[in-house]
Formats: structure tokens, sequence, C-alpha cells
């Protein structure tokens, strides 16, 4: 345990009004919880930032509640747990769930969102269970392959591309066989698309031409749209739609700083004059389908077919700086903050 037996957490003091602003957050120092009847302490190891900690923390429709104020910040994470009174998280197993931005977390004894024991031995690193084998992989996964259904030869536009959803789910439909365009914020990005995951093309958005771009990425037009972004970017896809496409509606991280209110494309119509398919996403309607999934996420990466790739920060201090830059564009793959 801790050498000062404290429990550092970041505790949500008030709502966003806008973009993310750290200051939303303090970091407290409390006593390190003594585990109940039927609950474990768990050391968290790693936390996930997402898009959705924008969500949780504003008052809009989401599908689940909002994190209250004054409550500890609403993370995914995996632990490890150091002492315990329920058979189910034995001293020394892994957990993975909702264990929330701070050092230490409470599982089990009513959990409102249950944690999960992990197998002993596994077949990916621990982080990949955040990534590519967590829900961003399973969001990519159900997403691509569900609503997407790209076929051999068909193009497949992906947004935010070289983000921890994205830049799976492009992976996947190129093991489909699709024709695999990506959208992304840099050079280096792009490059990282293209080389390393496979991506027949990427468009850098901040290119004062990048309309000119995707449109010369697509000569014969786009039949899935993997949207991540929204915004402008929804609309320059949305323009190049051919009849029959289809949408996966995953997110729209450009209007997540307006209150969790993400602005819409103006060009809306068009999906009804192609005959277009939209269909929004939430990875938790399909955990019962999970472990097959997961199945096969491992096989493709086992095989060199999926790449996983975390930018990661170490220490939980550094978590809302963290997530800000997420929102500027700043991780490749998926971000990851490690604790010590």
């Amino acid at each position: 345990m801790r050498s000062d037996q404290t429990n550092r957490r970041f505790l949500l003091r008030r709502r966003p009004g806008g973009d993310f602003d750290p200051a939303v957050l303090e970091l407290v120092r409390e006593p390190l919880p003594v585990p109940g009847p039927d609950q474990a302490l768990v050391r968290v190891k790693y936390l996930s930032l997402d898009p959705s900690n924008r969500i949780w923390m504003g008052e809009g429709e989401s599908y689940i509640p909002p994190v209250p104020l004054n409550a500890v910040m609403r993370g995914a994470g995996i632990g490890e747990v150091i002492a315990s009174n329920n058979r189910r998280y034995p001293v020394g197993s892994k957990v993975i769930g909702l264990l929330g931005w701070q050092d230490y977390a409470l599982v089990g004894g009513g959990e409102e969102f249950p944690s999960q024991r992990l197998p002993r031995f596994l077949p990916v690193p621990l982080p990949s269970l955040l990534g590519a084998m967590g829900f961003t992989g399973m969001t990519a996964y159900f997403g691509m392959l569900d609503i997407g259904r790209p076929r051999r030869g068909e193009t497949v536009v992906v947004s935010a591309a070289a983000g921890a959803v994205g830049s799976v789910a492009g992976q996947i439909a190129k093991i489909r066989g699709a024709r695999v365009v990506g959208i992304a914020g840099s050079r280096e990005k792009c490059d990282w698309l293209v080389r390393e995951l496979g991506f027949d093309a990427a468009v850098n958005r901040r290119d004062a031409d990048w309309r000119a771009q995707l449109a010369a990425a697509c000569p014969d037009g786009i039949d899935v749209d993997f949207e991540n972004v929204g915004g402008e970017i929804m609309e320059a896809v949305f323009e190049l739609l051919n009849h029959h496409a289809r949408v996966v509606l995953c997110g729209m991280i450009a209007g997540y700083g307006e209150d969790g209110a993400a602005r819409g494309p103006r060009n809306f119509s068009v999906l009804l004059m192609r005959r277009i398919r939209l269909q929004s996403l939430i990875v938790l309607d399909y955990q019962r389908r999970f472990t097959r999934a997961g199945m096969h996420l491992a096989w493709w990466m086992r095989r060199g077919k999926l790449k996983d790739r975390q930018t990661v920060v170490r220490g939980l201090e550094q978590a809302p700086a963290a997530l800000a830059g997420m929102f500027r564009g700043e991780n490749t793959g998926k971000l990851l903050v490690e604790l010590g």
C-alpha cells in the first residue's frame, strides 16, 4: 500500500460550461478506503481516458447518468486486488471496470457498474484490455461489422482515424477487404495510418485543402462512413456518400464542448435523397457478445492483422491535462494514464 495510507482522487466540483476545463476537477487526498463486507480494495494500475469522460461531466442526455457533483470522476480502469472480503476478487487478482480517477477503488458490495475479474493468463498485454481488446476495440468491432458491414472493394472512411476506436475500426475494414481512407489531425498520424496500419490513404484535416484531399482519395464515392467527429468533417463526408451507403454514428467529438451536445451536419437531407442508412452505436448494448468478439480481436492481434498503440501518460495528477490534450488531438491510439 501507499506509505502515507491515503487515496488521491479527482472529484468533479462543477459542470463544464463549454470545452473541457481541467479546473472543474479537484485532486484531493482522503483516507485509504477499508473494504467492508463483500468488498475488495483495488490498487488502480491503468486509467482509460475517453471522449465519454466529457459527456459524463455534463447534465445532457447520455446512456448512463452524469457524474454527481463532488463525486469521484468516472473512468474505466484496470487494477490489482490488495485486500478482500469477497471470494470473487481474491488478493492478487486483476479486475477491470469503472474504477474512477483515483489510486484505490472499492469493488463488490452492490456496485452500480460491477467490475469484472480478469483471467490469470491473458493473450495480450494488460493495457490492450482498455484499448483494442477493451471497450474501444469492441466499439470498433460491432460498429464496423454489425452496422457498417463493409464489402470487399468498397470505400470506407473513418474520421478521427488515429484515435483509439478509429484506428481499430479502419483495420477491421481492411481485414474485410475494403479500401480504407482515414481522416486524422496531423501528417505524422496520417503517415502512421498508411505505413503501419495499412490504410489506403489518409487526409490531414488541418491542411487547407483537406476537402479536396478527401474527394481525391475517394474517386468512387464513399460506401461506409465510420463517424467519430461530426461537424464540418461529417458534412464533407456526406457530400461523397454513394446511394445506399451506411453511416456508423459512433461519436461526434467536434461538439462535445457544447455541454455534451454535438453540432450536426447541415446537409442531412443527403441521407434522404441517397437512401442512406444511419445507425448510432453504444457498445454496452453488445455486452452479451463481448466474449466472442474478444476472441476474434485477440486472434487478429496474434496474427499481426490488428495493431494496438497506446499513448501513456504517467501519474494520476496528469489525467486532466491529458484529457484536455486528447480533445486537441495530441494522442495517437488509446490514451491511458499509468498510475504509480
